[in-house]
Formats: C-alpha cells, structure tokens, sequence
C-alpha cells in the first residue's frame, strides 16, 4: 500500500494517551497521510474497536475530506460540518464526532480506517457507519490504516 496513515500522538500499536480517551478529554488525535492515490475524489476516516462485548464499537465517522488535505489537526469539535467542508457523521455513542476509547475492561484495539474514494461522498452530515459504508462500497481506491491500544482505567469520581 502507498498511502500511509501516522499521528504525532501515538505509533502504530502503541498506546493511546489518556486525553484522548472518552473520560480523559475526548480530544481527537491529531493525524496526517500521505500517498493518496490518483484519482482519489474524497477521504474518509472510521474509527472503530472490534474488541466491543457487544461487536465492532464505532469511535468516529468523518467523510467529504478533500482529496488534497494531508492532515486532520488534534481537537476537531464535535460539530456536523466543519469550515473545510468536512462532515462528520454518528458515533457508537450516537453523538456527532468523536468519541475516544472507553473499554469496560481490559486492553481494547482502535483502528484508524482511512479511504481515499474514487466519488466524492454527498451525504447529509450525521449519518452512521452503516450508511457511509454503503456510500462507499465500490468506490475505495485505497484504505491505509493506523491502530492504537487504550486499556481501561479506573477515573476515581469519573468511574460510572
């Protein structure tokens, strides 16, 4: 694979800092790619866990990334579209944007997906992973992919 998906807050494998769990901030890591392929029409990034009790737990879905943006800052507010044109859809949590790792035990894996597209994506702001994948299908050029690990902690007066 060309296309190569990094963030200055974790290695691919390591450890997800605390503030960017659900509990410890929720603050999107900052990312950057490079190596989109030719003919790329438009990104997307789904972030989700397969080691969920209840199956595959979806952390962010954010989709109409201009194929010429490189990067996607720390911090994205939760909002449904952003100034560039980015729109971001429903989390597991059903909230707009980004909900960071929350495993109800143990040490849970959290994949970054991101999609260079050959169509650009005309989706209200808002949907869920269901409905971007079924956009997407036959369309994705290229996926590159980033993982972290975050393991669940006790926040004193935060546990639920």
């Amino acid at each position: 694979m060309s296309m190569k998906l990094t963030s200055r807050a974790f290695q691919d494998g390591g450890e997800i800092p605390d503030k960017h769990s659900k509990r410890g901030g929720n603050i999107s890591p900052a990312l950057a790619w490079s190596g989109a392929p030719q003919g790329t029409q438009s990104l997307a990034l789904i972030v989700d866990d397969p080691d969920a009790p209840s199956g595959v737990f979806v952390h962010w879905v954010l989709y109409s990334i201009r194929p010429k943006t490189k990067d996607l800052p720390e911090d994205l507010p939760s909002v449904p579209a952003l100034a560039n044109g980015v729109k971001q859809g429903r989390s597991g949590f059903s909230e707009i944007g980004y909900g960071g790792p929350q495993p109800p035990s143990g040490t849970h894996r959290y994949f970054f997906h991101l999609y260079a597209l050959d169509i650009p994506i005309d989706l209200p702001p808002g949907v869920s992973r269901l409905e971007l994948d079924e956009a997407m299908r036959g369309h994705i050029l290229e996926e590159a992919q980033l993982m972290g690990q975050y393991s669940h902690r006790e926040h004193g007066s935060h546990a639920a």
